[in-house]
């Protein structure tokens, strides 16, 4: 029996001592050029190799799809998948809107909602030239007038304050780096009573066959908004695999 005992309290011992070394490596400050990040931010040494190793309120931050996949983004099987008219018509825009597309890609949304709002506006935001760049092709050949382009940041839209009614954001929420920074960025861009719809897969559906951090749920995503100020309003359920979410900015 003591000769169990003792073998217990090693591997209880040699536990401790992994668990202790766990916490010591893998979360660890992180460092910016000019200071710290903020206390809502973590960072883990040993994460998911989609991810970036970056935190926010306890969800790791996945990687941004590269612009050299930019042709994913048209493929064929997004209008079944996604049925982005009927998406857009769920906008509820109004003629004279004025709306922006943040992490726009190549303006699959850009370009439909452009056509909703044709006394109103389209900013197509996104952080990669390379696809605002092929949103300025396809805009001229298409001679869409009521469209422009703008380059963010990874912390900011790059949008006048109080200048949208709506930001739309499909499938990009879960890659923003600065996620707290940017929102904040995109309410102040918002007129007051503005809204924010976005399109993210369902986590809680693990047949959904999508990477779990390209994945998330209501409940993330309503903690992750209220602590920007952002109120959420309903979710509609008409997509085949992701949530629409609808939040507004307090009158």
């Amino acid at each position: 029996m003591k000769i169990k005992q003792k073998y217990l309290v090693g591997l209880v011992l040699v536990i401790i001592a992994i668990a202790l070394i766990l916490t010591n490596f893998t979360y660890t400050p992180v460092a910016l050029a000019q200071d710290s990040y903020p206390a809502y931010y973590r960072e883990k040494a040993i994460h998911n190799s989609d991810g970036i190793g970056k935190y926010y309120m306890n969800r790791e931050i996945a990687q941004v799809m590269g612009h050299q996949a930019m042709m994913w983004l048209e493929r064929e099987s997004r209008a079944a998948e996604e049925k982005p008219d009927l998406t857009v018509q769920k906008l509820d825009l109004k003629p004279d809107d004025v709306v922006a597309d943040i992490g726009a890609g190549t303006g699959y949304f850009s370009f439909r909602m452009a056509q909703q709002v044709p006394q109103g506006k389209v900013y197509a935001v996104d952080i990669q030239p390379e696809m605002l760049a092929a949103i300025n092709f396809l805009q001229e050949e298409q001679h869409v007038s009521n469209l422009e382009t703008v380059l963010g940041t990874e912390e900011q839209p790059n949008l006048p304050a109080e200048s949208i009614d709506l930001a739309l954001m499909v499938d990009a929420y879960h890659e923003f780096a600065y996620p707290r920074e940017m929102m904040a960025g995109i309410v102040q861009a918002l007129k007051p009573g503005g809204r924010v719809v976005l399109l993210e897969y369902r986590k809680e559906n693990p047949m959904i066959m999508i990477k779990p951090l390209h994945k998330m749920t209501q409940k993330q995503v309503k903690k992750e908004l209220k602590a920007v100020g952002l109120k959420w309003q309903e979710t509609k359920e008409f997509l085949p695999e992701q949530h629409f979410l609808v939040f507004s900015k307090p009158v």
